[in-house]
């Protein structure tokens, strides 16, 4: 993203850190630009995918159809999803949300790790991850009925360990282990989604931005024992 572009983590938390009472947007100020860019763009899919966007959040991300392309597919992606945001309005935009997520029983997608590891809801990979999140010190928070392992709440969690400065082994270990074996398919039945217009461009974003992220993860633990050689 560039700093013109920037949309911040937005709404409120589906998980908040144990006795952290902080604003998920209020990122470090220390944070290099690189950092800021990419927790930035997990608040991003966070806030789209946890919940239908209101008018200010569509207003904030039609500011993305000012990111000059190059035809690079991730500000490429970024900016048609800012003319989708621009173009649409909030009441189809939410139909979208509930077709795709909620439905009559079900929506078209599932936004679940388990369902996507598994077929299943609430199975091991959860549990998995409730025990991990503890140890990371993140619990979920008592108004939030969906299971830990929806795509918002793993974007949320993301953002929180690049902003609080964890540092690349944790997030390189979540992301690896919660994000990169499941994350890329969703991405990509919602660009393709039948029940989307607006959300297939969320899903173009999302898959330029996890591929992008799959390699800044590959480079670095490839670079990583050179530097500590020198």
């Amino acid at each position: 993203m560039t700093s013109q572009g920037t949309v911040t983590p937005m709404g409120s938390s589906q998980l908040a850190q144990a006795g952290d009472e902080r604003p998920v947007n209020k990122l470090a100020s220390s944070l290099a630009d690189e950092q800021q860019y990419r927790a930035a763009s997990y608040g991003l899919i966070a806030a789209i995918l946890r919940s239908p966007p209101d008018q200010a959040l569509l207003d904030k991300v039609s500011e993305l159809a000012e990111v000059q392309s190059d035809n690079d597919p991730l500000p490429l992606s970024m900016s048609m999803l800012g003319l989708a945001a621009r173009t649409c309005s909030v009441e189809p935009v939410n139909e979208e949300f509930h077709d795709l997520f909620i439905g009559l029983g079900r929506g078209e997608l599932m936004p679940y790790a388990s369902w996507y590891l598994t077929g299943f809801l609430m199975e091991k990979p959860l549990g998995m991850l409730r025990d991990d999140l503890a140890l990371l010190g993140f619990e979920r928070s008592p108004s939030v009925k969906e299971p830990e392992d929806h795509i918002a709440a793993l974007c949320e969690v993301m953002l929180m360990l690049i902003a609080d400065g964890n540092g690349f082994d944790a997030e390189s270990g979540f992301f690896g282990k919660y994000m990169a074996p499941w994350c890329g398919r969703f991405f990509s039945d919602l660009s393709v989604a039948e029940s989307a217009v607006f959300y297939r461009n969320l899903g173009r974003f999302g898959t330029a931005f996890f591929e992008l992220e799959q390699r800044y993860f590959s480079i670095e633990i490839q670079t990583t024992p050179e530097r500590e050689e020198l």
